[in-house]
């Protein structure tokens, strides 16, 4: 009945527009379009994909950071942010986000430490998802042979430490910006290269694959044509999620020493100074500051990724809701 009273009022309502001598608009939109209504229709990423502009901006304006406070992110200053005593001095007016242990600013190098992290996060990630997109592919389309040899070697890369393997390539190499990237593309790209494997097989059996084939088209053809633009939705948000975690990732290795050599301002490397000799027992805003920074955007990029899973597949979200009204009754 609903549908029936729902068809009646339309033709009422068009019926209507025909009488008064206006035809009815019809607004036809992209599917771009309709994603990022979909997208500014859920708070949380809205505010998450303003928080990563907003961090954007304050990375890039890091130098006009540094000219408004008159102060370096390696500089010294030990005379007004070292209290007579020798330890570092709160927020203040000059220092609005304190000092460290050395007289450095703080606020200026979270500024520059952001740049480290979009820099590491964003390279690493389109960097992993190249390889995982690739080396999926061609698992998943060949299938055989090709399947087996790829698939053991995700199953190899996956196996491997991660703080071992790191270890022992900067025991080799040393610390670097180069090798942080390196090693975080090593261990992230098997995670997207599992999903789209999984994609692929299932696409190689599609109709429209078949067609291709029995037109003569060649395998670089279908994967590229074909197979990869049906793969954009898992790609851009598995590349999205993957942003997050190589962040976590260069922190980590910063932490440990094995990342950023000091003195370039990094937020894991920050914290790790912060950490040596327990300064941050008087000095709370040593940690608070560089810890919530690297909180906020993890945070920001994970639920941005969520929304835009949502956004670009709105069925799979319908889904999970009637899966969740199923449970919620049973």
């Amino acid at each position: 009945m609903g549908q029936f009273q729902t068809r009646n009022q339309t033709a009422a309502t068009e019926a209507e527009t025909a009488e008064a001598g206006e035809a009815p608009v019809v607004v036809q939109r992209s599917s771009a379009s309709l994603t990022f209504r979909r997208l500014a229709r859920d708070p949380a990423s809205v505010i998450a994909f303003a928080f990563i502009i907003a961090l954007v901006a304050f990375a890039v304006g890091a130098p006009l950071v540094e000219a408004w406070t008159g102060h370096g992110p390696i500089e010294q200053y030990r005379e007004t942010a070292l209290s007579p005593v020798g330890l570092p001095v709160g927020p203040n007016a000059e220092f609005l986000l304190g000092g460290d242990q050395l007289g450095r600013d703080v606020l200026v190098r979270i500024a520059y430490g952001a740049r480290v992290s979009l820099l590491v996060g964003v390279l690493a990630s389109l960097l992993a998802a190249t390889i995982g997109v690739t080396v999926g592919m061609l698992a998943g389309y060949f299938g055989g042979w090709v399947d087996v040899v790829l698939g053991r070697l995700m199953d190899l890369v996956m196996s491997v430490p991660f703080l071992l393997c790191a270890l022992a390539l900067v025991s080799v190499f040393g610390p670097s910006l180069p090798l942080s990237v390196s090693v975080i593309v090593f261990f992230s790209w098997t995670t997207i290269g599992r999903v789209i494997r999984a994609e692929t097989t299932s696409l190689a059996r599609r109709e429209f694959v078949q067609a291709s084939r029995s037109l003569g088209a060649g395998h670089g053809y279908i994967l590229l044509r074909d197979i990869l633009p049906n793969l954009a939705l898992t790609i851009i948000i598995y590349t999205t999620m993957l942003i997050p975690n190589a962040i976590v990732f260069e922190a980590t290795l910063s932490y440990l020493g094995m990342g950023i050599v000091p003195p370039t301002p990094s937020w894991g490397g920050m914290l790790a100074e912060a950490g040596a000799n327990s300064i941050y027992l008087v000095a709370w805003w040593l940690v608070v500051f560089p810890g919530l920074a690297l909180l906020a955007s993890t945070l920001a990029f994970n639920i941005l990724g969520d929304g835009l899973r949502d956004a670009l597949d709105p069925s799979a979200r319908g889904r999970a809701v009637l899966r969740k009204k199923k449970k919620t009754k049973g």
